[in-house]
């Protein structure tokens, strides 16, 4: 998905962006659920939004932010033949850092984010903006590829928002879903 395309997809939906933190925590408060997150391209911006509401601490007691691979080995448990086979930009990496965060933490939900924020670091196979999101429960795990280097305008801080963003309406949407 595109950034323009998540972006129609919020305004189709009537979903405010500002508000998806929220949302997002008064369903996790409804269901009592608990969440976790393992961040890299965010660096942190997905447990900011999480505490920006009063109460997070109801529904969640763990963000990890993994930059570097190792730590992503160590702390939360990727493989080291998914980041040698796949690398750190990856559909694999994404949900393992979702499943070993969720575990650590023995939340209902982990949720992970890693990809290309920029400015460097993009390549053809790997372009400035590819990012992907892992959400885990106990039952699955399922990741979302998203391109959100695909406006010009899009910087550093548009990726890692919009990046913020689509946890949050994604997980909204898993929780919907399935519990």
């Amino acid at each position: 998905m595109t950034s323009e395309a998540f972006l129609q997809l919020l305004k189709d939906e009537n979903c405010d962006i500002e508000k998806l933190n929220d949302t997002l925590l008064g369903l996790l408060k409804d269901k009592n659920m608990k969440i976790a997150t393992a961040e890299s391209c965010t660096g942190g911006m997905v447990s900011k939004w999480i505490t920006d509401v009063p109460g997070a601490a109801t529904v969640f007691d763990l963000g990890i932010c993994c930059y570097a691979n190792e730590m992503k080995e160590k702390v939360l448990g990727v493989s080291h033949k998914t980041l040698e086979n796949f690398g750190a930009v990856s559909h694999q990496t994404a949900e393992e850092m979702a499943d070993g965060v969720r575990e650590i933490s023995n939340a209902d939900i982990g949720v992970s984010t890693t990809g290309i924020a920029g400015p460097d670091g993009g390549t053809a196979e790997k372009p400035i903006g590819l990012v992907y999101i892992g959400i885990s429960t106990q039952d699955k795990t399922v990741t979302h590829e998203l391109h959100f280097g695909d406006n010009d305008e899009n910087n550093r801080d548009d990726i890692r928002r919009l990046t913020t963003a689509a946890v949050f309406y994604l997980a909204l949407r898993h929780i919907k879903a399935n519990f």
